[in-house]
C-alpha cells in the first residue's frame, strides 16, 4: 500500500529531516543490485516513526542511539528514538535495479554493448533507490558519492566536488533543501556538450550511440537552454536556485521528462535518430522549457501534498508553451497545446474519474491516487485554466502575485491557498472566487450561438464561471470579418454588427469551453475550415471538430469527410500531425463501430495521398512528413511501402528521407498487410543494430496477421521482466484495428493478466500497460463488459483507473 495522506501529515507533523548523505556502489551491476549506504540526519518528537525503502535485501540499520528496527520489504520501523533531539540513522542495504523506468533503471545498449543507470524518480520511488522520508513536505539536502565504472560519467543533482579518475569514485556538492523525489543520479559512458552560461555549467547528455544525433542538434539545444534561462530570469523575481544544470537523454523514461534540479532528464525519444522535423523541435522546446519551470514550480517551491500537483504541472505546462514561444522564439508553439493536448482534457474532464485541477487533500488520500492525478486534467486543463486567468487578470498582476508566492516560500512548501493569496494581493480582482469557480469545480462550461430573429449572433453560456476570450466573426470566404475580446458570465451577449456572419466564440483558445455552434456558423466549419488563415484558429476550429465527433454530434462518415476536406490542405504540420494522430487514435479505436474502421482508415489514406499530389505536402517537405507518416499507416498498397523502402525514399510530393523510425513504421505496417515475413524484418534488423531497432522488429513481427505471431508477442509481453519501452511497442504490433477478431483471445488475456502485472511492476508500468498498451481496436459489447467485471474486482489504484477511463471513452 501506498503512503497515505493521513500517514503523511502525521510524519510530518512529527519529524524535521536536515539532511541524507547517500553513497552508491554502482559497480557489478551485472548482479542486477547495486550498494546503497544512506545517512538520515532527523529529529522526531515521538520515539517511533519508519522510513520508507522498496524491496531491498541486506538492510542493516545502525544508530549510535539505541534503537530498534524492523523491515517488511517497504518500511524500516524505528523505534526507540530520541525525543525532540537531532538522530543519525545509517542505513545499508542492496537495491535491485529495474527495466521500467520507476527506481535505478538499468539498460545495455544492443548497438554497443553500453551499460547506463538512470534514477527515475517521481512521487514516492524515491524508496526505491535509498532509504528516506519519501513526501514532498520532508525536504532535507543531500549530500552523494558515487562509485562507478572508471570509464564512466556520473551526473547528479549538484556540481561535481571531487572526482577520482582511477578509482571511478565521484562527490557531488551538497544540494539545497529538495524532497526525495527530486533526487537525481546517471551513470554511463555518457557523449556530453557542456558550457557555461550565467556563471553556472551546462550540458546535454546522451548515449554513445546517439552522439552523432547530439552533435546534430548541439547548437539549437544550447540556444533553446539558454534562451529559456535568461528569459525565465526576466518572468520570476527569485533566481535560479541550483548550482549547475544539465540535460539528459535517458532510456526508459516512463515520463517524457523529469525536473530533477541540476540535471533534467529526458525519454531519448526526443533525440531522434535521422531528420528532426519542425514539429518535433517545437514540441522539444516546449518540454525543455516546461521543465524549466519547474525550477521555480515544484523544486523551489514544493507542493505540500499531491492535491496540489496543479502547482507543479499546470504552471510547468502553461509556462512551458509561453516560454518556448516568447523566450526561446519558436513561434506559434501554442497551436500543439489547443490540437493536441487540449482536446484530451476535455475528454478527460467528462469521464467519471474527472476531478477538479485543484482538489481537496482528502481527495487525494494516498499516493497511488496521487500519481493517477497526473493526467489530462493536472497538465492541460490546468494550463488552459491559468491562460483564462492571465487573460482575466491581466499579466502584470499575475506575475506580481506569482512572484511574492515564489520569494515568500522559497524553499519551502506551499498551497493553492498559498498561492491564491498572494494573487488575490497582487489584484484588485476576486481571485478567490475565480479560483472557486476554476480550480475547485470539476467540468467546463458550454458558450453557444444562437441566433435572434433578424440573424444576430448571440453568444450563451451554459454553466457558472466568468470567461474572456476572443470571439472572431468570418465572412464566407473564411477570411475575418472582425474580432474582438469579451467578457461573457450570465447575461447573453447579442453581437448585432456580425449579424449573418459566422461567429466562433473562443477562437484563440483562451479559456476552457465547449463550443455548441449555430447552423450557420457550424456549415461554414465544415465547409471552409481551411480557408481560415489563422493557424491558432485553426487549431481551435479542429478541436472543435475532435469534440463533436468524439460526442456524436458529428457522426463518425461526417467527420471522415471533413478529414478529406481539409486535411489534404493543411499547411501547418503541426496541425496535420494532430489531425493524424487524432483520427487514426481516439476516433479510429475508441468512436468508430468495428465496422466503420476499415473505411475511416481508407479516407485518411485518400487525404493524405492527396495532400502530398496537389496539397502543400506537394512542395513543403515539413507536411509531407506528416502526410506520409498518415500514409505509411493507412494504406493498403504494399507494393508503395516497398518501392519506398527500396528507394529509401518517397515519390509522392516533396521529398521525404525514410529515416529509421518511418521506415520501422513502414516495414511494421506490410507486417500488417500479410505482405512481409520474419525473414525480411530479420534482414532490416541486421541493418539496424540500435536499440529503436530492437523495438522496431518486435513491433513489426508482432504486427504480422497470423494467430502464431500474435501468440509469440504475447508470450514476450508477459515475461516477468520484459521492460517498459518494449511491452510498448510489441502493443504497438499485437494489437490491430482492422482485425479485431485475430486479437480477440488477447484482449481477454490482456484483461485477465493486467491486474497482477499491475501489482508486480507497480505505478509507472501501470500507466505503461493501461494506457499505452491498451487493446487499440473498436471492443465489442462482450468485451467491454467483461472489462467491467475485471474492474468489480481487485485492480490496482493505477491500472483501474486506466481502465475506466477506457471504458467511459469506448461509451
Amino acid at each position: 500500500m501506498s503512503l497515505t495522506l493521513a500517514e503523511a501529515r502525521d510524519r510530518a507533523a512529527t519529524v524535521e529531516v536536515a539532511s541524507y548523505a547517500i553513497d552508491l556502489d554502482l559497480t557489478g551491476w551485472e548482479r542486477r543490485r547495486f550498494a546503497c549506504t544512506t545517512t538520515v540526519r532527523f529529529t522526531a518528537a515521538t520515539p517511533a516513526t519508519f522510513l520508507e525503502l522498496t524491496a531491498a535485501t541486506d538492510v542493516t540499520v545502525d544508530c549510535a542511539h539505541p534503537l530498534t528496527w524492523t523491515y517488511d520489504g517497504r518500511r524500516i520501523a524505528l523505534d526507540g528514538l530520541p525525543v525532540g533531539e537531532p538522530v543519525e540513522v545509517v542505513v545499508r542495504a542492496e537495491v535491485p535495479y529495474v527495466s521500467d523506468g520507476d527506481g535505478m533503471h538499468l539498460m545495455t545498449d544492443p548497438e554497443d554493448g553500453e551499460t547506463y543507470i538512470s534514477a527515475y524518480l517521481s512521487l514516492d520511488v524515491a524508496q526505491r533507490v535509498f532509504p528516506c522520508f519519501d513526501q514532498p513536505d520532508l525536504k532535507a539536502t543531500f549530500d552523494l558519492a558515487v562509485t562507478a565504472d572508471p570509464r564512466w560519467t556520473v551526473l547528479a543533482n549538484g556540481r561535481v566536488r571531487e572526482h577520482d579518475e582511477t578509482a571511478g569514485r565521484w562527490r557531488f556538492a551538497t544540494t539545497p533543501r529538495i524532497c526525495p523525489s527530486l533526487f537525481v543520479v546517471c551513470a554511463g559512458p555518457w557523449h556530453s556538450v557542456t558550457w557555461e552560461h550565467a556563471g553556472l555549467p551546462f550540458g546535454w547528455h546522451a548515449r554513445a550511440s546517439l552522439a552523432a544525433e547530439l552533435d546534430r542538434d548541439a547548437d539549437e539545444l544550447r540556444r533553446t537552454t539558454e534562451a529559456c534561462f535568461d528569459h525565465y530570469a526576466t518572468l520570476f523575481d527569485q533566481p535560479y536556485a541550483f548550482d549547475s544544470y544539465d540535460q539528459l537523454f535517458g532510456p526508459g523514461h516512463n515520463w517524457g521528462a523529469m525536473e530533477t534540479p541540476g540535471c533534467v532528464t529526458y525519454r531519448d525519444e526526443y533525440l531522434p535518430r535521422g531528420r528532426v522535423t519542425d514539429h518535433q523541435r517545437v514540441a522539444r522546446a516546449t518540454v525543455i522549457a516546461h521543465e524549466m519551470a519547474h525550477m521555480w514550480f515544484g523544486n523551489l517551491v514544493t507542493m505540500r501534498w499531491w492535491e496540489d500537483t496543479w502547482l507543479n504541472e499546470s504552471f510547468a505546462d502553461y509556462m512551458g508553451y509561453r516560454v518556448a514561444d516568447d523566450g526561446a522564439g519558436f513561434a506559434g508553439a501554442l497551436v500543439g497545446h489547443e490540437s493536441s493536448r487540449k482536446p484530451g482534457a476535455y475528454t478527460a474532464d467528462e469521464r467519471r474519474s474527472t476531478h477538479p485541477v485543484a482538489p481537496a487533500p482528502e481527495d487525494v488520500p494516498d499516493v497511488d491516487a496521487a500519481f493517477a492525478n497526473f493526467d489530462a486534467i493536472s497538465y492541460s486543463k490546468g494550463n488552459s485554466c491559468l491562460r483564462q486567468l492571465v487573460t482575466w487578470l491581466g499579466d502584470e498582476d499575475f506575475l506580481a502575485g506569482v512572484n511574492a508566492h515564489l520569494t515568500r516560500h522559497a524553499f519551502g512548501n506551499a498551497t493553492l491557498d498559498d498561492l491564491v493569496s498572494a494573487l488575490d494581493e497582487a489584484s484588485l480582482r476576486d481571485v478567490r472566487a475565480w479560483a472557486e469557480a476554476w480550480l475547485r469545480r470539476p467540468g467546463f462550461d458550454t458558450v453557444a450561438v444562437e441566433r435572434d430573429a433578424d440573424g444576430t449572433p448571440v453568444l450563451v453560456r451554459e454553466g457558472s464561471r466568468p470567461h474572456r476570450f476572443s470571439v472572431t466573426a468570418y465572412a464566407a470566404d473564411g477570411s475575418v470579418a472582425g474580432e474582438r475580446l469579451i467578457d461573457l458570465a450570465g447575461a447573453p451577449l447579442p453581437l448585432p454588427d456580425w449579424a449573418g456572419l459566422a461567429v466562433v466564440p473562443n477562437s484563440r483558445g483562451e479559456s476552457f469551453v465547449r463550443l455548441r455552434l449555430d447552423d450557420h456558423s457550424a456549415t461554414f466549419v465544415r465547409q471552409r475550415l481551411s480557408d481560415v488563415t489563422d493557424e491558432l484558429q485553426r487549431a481551435v476550429l479542429w478541436a472543435h471538430c475532435f469534440d463533436e465527433v468524439r460526442t456524436g454530434a458529428l457522426p463518425v462518415p461526417a467527420y471522415a469527410d471533413l478529414v478529406a476536406a481539409h486535411l489534404p490542405r493543411e499547411p501547418r504540420p503541426a496541425l496535420a500531425t494532430a489531425v493524424l494522430d487524432r483520427t487514426l487514435g481516439a476516433v479510429r479505436t475508441r468512436v468508430a463501430a468495428a465496422d466503420a474502421v476499415a473505411g475511416l482508415s481508407d479516407a485518411v489514406a485518400a487525404a493524405c495521398t492527396t495532400g502530398l499530389t496537389s496539397g502543400p505536402g506537394a512542395t513543403d517537405d515539413q507536411v509531407a512528413i506528416a502526410l506520409v507518416r498518415g500514409l505509411v499507416a493507412t494504406t493498403r498498397e504494399p507494393h508503395l511501402l516497398e518501392r519506398w523502402l527500396e528507394a529509401g525514399r518517397t515519390d509522392l510530393g516533396a521529398d521525404v528521407t525514410l529515416d529509421p523510425a518511418l521506415r520501422w513504421s513502414a516495414l511494421a505496417r506490410l507486417a500488417a498487410l500479410g505482405a512481409v515475413d520474419s525473414d525480411r524484418i530479420a534482414a532490416e534488423r541486421a541493418t539496424d543494430g540500435s536499440f529503436a531497432g530492437d523495438l522496431g522488429a518486435a513491433r513489426a513481427l508482432a504486427a504480422r496477421p497470423t494467430p502464431e505471431a500474435k501468440a509469440q508477442a504475447w508470450a514476450r509481453m508477459v515475461e516477468p521482466e520484459v521492460s517498459n519501452r518494449l511491452f510498448e511497442s510489441l502493443a504497438a504490433g499485437l494489437w490491430d484495428a482492422e482485425r479485431p477478431d485475430l486479437c480477440a483471445p488477447y484482449v481477454e488475456a490482456y484483461l485477465d493478466a493486467g491486474p497482477d502485472i499491475a501489482r508486480r511492476r507497480g505505478q509507472g508500468f501501470s500507466l505503461v500497460l493501461g494506457r499505452n498498451a491498451f487493446p487499440a481496436l473498436a471492443l465489442s459489447a462482450d468485451q467491454r463488459s467483461r472489462l467491467a467485471e475485471v474492474l468489480a474486482a481487485d485492480v490496482p489504484t493505477v491500472l483501474a483507473r486506466q481502465w475506466n477511463d477506457a471504458l467511459d471513452d469506448l461509451g
